[in-house]
C-alpha cells in the first residue's frame, strides 16, 4: 500500500480545493444572517474563489516548472490552509470574500501541480490507475461539496466548512514531506509576467461581466465595459505570447488538434455538469423545502456515480483511443443533464435522479483520460503548461458556466412573470438551466469525437523535465 501514498497525499489537496468551490452554496443563507450581509453579496463568496482560480491556474503551471511542482504543491497547502481559517473567523463579508480569494491563490497552486505530481510519481498501468482514482475524487468533489456542506452546515455552524480545511492540509503535507519525491531538474527562466497579468484581466474580467449580466442586461456599461476589457485583454495575451521566449502557453499547442479538442472539451464539461447544480440547490432548499443537508443528498447519485465508474474508466480505456470514452461521457452529461428537465412545478426531489446517475457516469468516464490524454499530446518539457492549460479550461467553464447559467436563470425567472404559482416559475427558470447545461455538454461531446486522436501513451510523459529556452515545436496538426 505504500506505493499509493503519493496518490493520497495529492488526492487530498485536490479534493479539498474542489470541495471548496461548491461547498459554500447551501450556506449561504446563515452567513448572511450571521454577517449582517446580503444574499447577493455573498455570491462572491462562491465566484471570487472559482475566478482566481482559473485567472491564475496557467501562471503557476509555469512557475511550477521552474520551482518544482512538490515545493509549489506544499506552498499552496500552507496558503490554502491559513485562508481557510482566516475564512472560518471572517468578522464580515467583505473580510470573507478576500479570505476566499487567498484561497483561491492557494487552490490554483495545489491544481496545477497534482496531475504533474501523479505522472511523475507512477508508470505504465499504475499511473492509469492513479489518473482513475484521481479522476473520481474530481469527478465527486464538486458534488460532495453542498452535502458537506449541508451536513457541517447543520451540525457545526456555517464556520466550520472552513476550518475543517486546516486538519486536512496538514495531514496531506505530512504525506508530501515524507512520501512524495521532488524531481531532480527543473525549468529555468523567468515567468512570463505581462502573459499572465494579460489573463489574469481576461478572466477576471470576463467572468465578471457575465456576472452582472444576470442583474442588469447585455446592454448595460456594466456588462459591456468588463467584456470590452476582456477583448483587449485577450489580444494582449496572444500578441505577448508570440513575441515571448517563454509563453505563459505556447500558442502553437493550439494547432494540435488533440489538445485544441481535450482543452474546450473540458471548459465546456464543467459548464455542462456541475455549475448548474448551484441552482438546483435554490430549487430545492426554496421550492421544494429541504434543509440543506437534504440538498446536498439530492445531488449525491451524481458524486457516487463519478466516483464508481473513474477507477474502472482509468483501467479499461488506458490503451482506447482516448476519444471514446470521452467523447461518450460528455455526450452523456448532455443527455443527463436534459433529462434533468423532467422536474415540473410539482416535482419532488426524485426528478432529479435519472439525470444525476447520467451525468455522474458521464464525468466518471471522461475526467481521468481526458488529464491523461492531454499531457499525453504534448511534447515532454511542455507537459506543465499543457497541464495548466486543461485545468484553467475547466475551472473558467465552471466560472463561466454559473455566470451564464444564472442570467439565464433570472431570465426565466422574469420570463415566468410574478404570478402566485412560483413552483411553476422555478420550474420554467430551471428548465431553461438545463436545456443550456445539456447541450452544452453534447456539444462538447461531438468536438471532442470530431478533433481528438490517439496520442502516445501517458506513460511516456514526463512532467517534471524542464522546458527548453524557447517554444518547441509540437506534432504538425492532424
Amino acid at each position: 500500500m505504500r506505493k499509493w501514498i503519493p496518490l493520497a497525499a495529492v488526492c487530498l489537496g485536490a479534493f479539498m480545493l474542489l470541495v471548496d468551490v461548491s461547498i459554500v452554496n447551501v450556506a449561504l443563507p446563515p452567513m448572511s444572517a450571521d454577517l449582517h450581509s446580503s444574499f447577493t453579496a455573498l455570491q462572491w463568496v462562491v465566484d471570487v474563489y472559482a475566478l482566481v482560480l482559473a485567472a491564475l491556474l496557467m501562471a503557476f503551471g509555469s512557475l511550477g516548472d521552474r520551482l518544482g511542482h512538490r515545493r509549489l504543491y506544499l506552498a499552496g497547502l500552507v496558503v490554502f490552509a491559513v485562508a481557510s481559517l482566516a475564512c472560518g473567523l471572517a468578522p464580515n463579508a467583505g473580510t470573507l470574500i478576500a479570505a476566499r480569494a487567498v484561497q483561491g491563490i492557494g487552490g490554483a497552486a495545489m491544481m496545477t501541480s497534482t496531475t504533474a505530481l501523479i505522472a511523475g510519481a507512477y508508470q505504465g498501468r499504475d499511473r492509469g490507475t492513479a489518473f482513475g482514482v484521481w479522476g473520481a475524487v474530481n469527478g465527486a468533489a464538486a458534488a460532495v461539496g453542498p452535502v458537506l456542506g449541508g451536513l457541517l452546515t447543520d451540525w457545526l455552524g456555517w464556520r466550520s466548512i472552513f476550518v475543517v480545511n486546516v486538519p486536512v492540509a496538514a495531514v496531506a503535507v505530512a504525506l508530501t514531506l515524507g512520501r512524495l519525491h521532488a524531481a531532480p531538474q527543473q525549468a529555468r527562466g523567468r515567468l512570463d509576467l505581462p502573459g499572465a497579468a494579460s489573463f489574469t484581466v481576461f478572466a477576471a474580467a470576463l467572468t465578471y461581466g457575465l456576472i452582472e449580466s444576470g442583474e442588469h442586461g447585455w446592454g448595460s456599461a456594466r456588462v459591456l465595459g468588463p467584456v470590452g476589457l476582456a477583448v483587449v485583454a485577450l489580444a494582449v495575451f496572444a500578441a505577448v505570447e508570440l513575441r515571448t521566449a517563454r509563453p505563459l502557453l505556447d500558442l502553437s499547442l493550439l494547432r494540435n488538434r488533440t489538445f485544441l479538442g481535450l482543452t474546450l472539451g473540458g471548459l465546456l464539461m464543467t459548464a455542462g455538469a456541475f455549475a448548474q447544480l448551484t441552482y438546483t440547490s435554490i430549487w430545492l432548499q426554496q421550492v421544494v423545502g429541504l434543509g440543506p443537508l437534504q440538498a446536498g443528498l439530492a445531488v449525491c447519485p451524481l458524486a457516487i456515480a463519478a466516483f464508481v465508474v473513474a477507477p474502472v474508466s482509468g483501467k479499461v480505456f488506458d490503451r482506447a483511443a482516448p476519444q471514446l470514452p470521452i467523447g461518450v461521457g460528455l455526450l452523456l452529461i448532455g443527455t443527463g443533464t436534459l433529462l434533468l428537465r423532467l422536474v415540473s412545478a410539482g416535482s419532488s426531489w426524485t426528478a432529479l435522479l435519472p439525470g444525476m446517475l447520467v451525468v455522474g457516469v458521464g464525468v466518471g468516464l471522461s475526467t481521468p483520460t481526458l488529464i491523461s490524454t492531454a499531457l499525453a499530446a504534448v511534447p515532454r518539457e511542455r507537459a506543465g503548461m499543457a497541464s495548466g492549460a486543461v485545468s484553467t479550461g475547466r475551472q473558467l467553464g465552471y466560472a463561466l458556466g454559473i455566470a451564464v447559467l444564472g442570467s439565464v436563470f433570472q431570465a426565466g425567472l422574469r420570463h415566468a412573470g410574478a404570478g402566485p404559482d412560483r413552483h411553476a416559475a422555478f420550474a420554467d427558470a430551471l428548465d431553461r438551466v438545463y436545456l443550456a447545461a445539456g447541450l452544452t455538454g453534447l456539444a462538447a461531446g461531438l468536438l471532442v469525437l470530431a478533433l481528438v486522436r490517439r496520442a502516445p501513451a501517458p506513460a511516456d510523459v514526463h512532467p517534471a523535465e524542464p522546458q527548453a529556452a524557447r517554444p518547441q515545436p509540437v506534432a504538425a496538426p492532424e
